[in-house]
């Protein structure tokens, strides 16, 4: 099951970014996930929500997730989605965009100090 470390490498990202800016609370972790990165998405984000429980910096955070639908490039120019086989050439295009999962936000309160 490897969407607990996917959850686990969330948290720990959006901890350690948060006490680095003096962070008081954390609101809403935004991930991008690409759709060929195989894991349930909804396993994820309970995993997430269990992790982040008895954590009193993430009371209350969501975590918001946007789906990243492949891209490829190939060596001909060929710039789309898809995947096996250039339309243009045949050859084999490399994968660009769609196997990611990164964390591109991380919304905080900050206290007064």
């Amino acid at each position: 099951m490897h969407e607990y470390s996917i959850a686990y490498d969330i948290y720990q990202t959006a901890r350690k970014a948060a006490l680095e800016h003096n962070a008081s609370q954390i609101l809403r972790v935004h991930i991008d996930m690409g759709t060929l990165v195989m894991a349930n998405l909804e396993q994820v984000k309970f995993l997430f929500q269990i992790l982040t429980e008895e954590d009193p910096l993430f009371i209350g955070a969501e975590l918001s997730c946007h789906s990243v639908e492949p891209s490829v490039h190939c060596t001909c120019g060929y710039e789309g989605t898809e995947l096996y086989v250039c339309p243009q050439c045949g050859g084999m295009p490399e994968l660009i965009r769609g196997r990611e999962i990164v964390v591109t936000n991380i919304e905080v309160e900050v206290g007064e100090t």
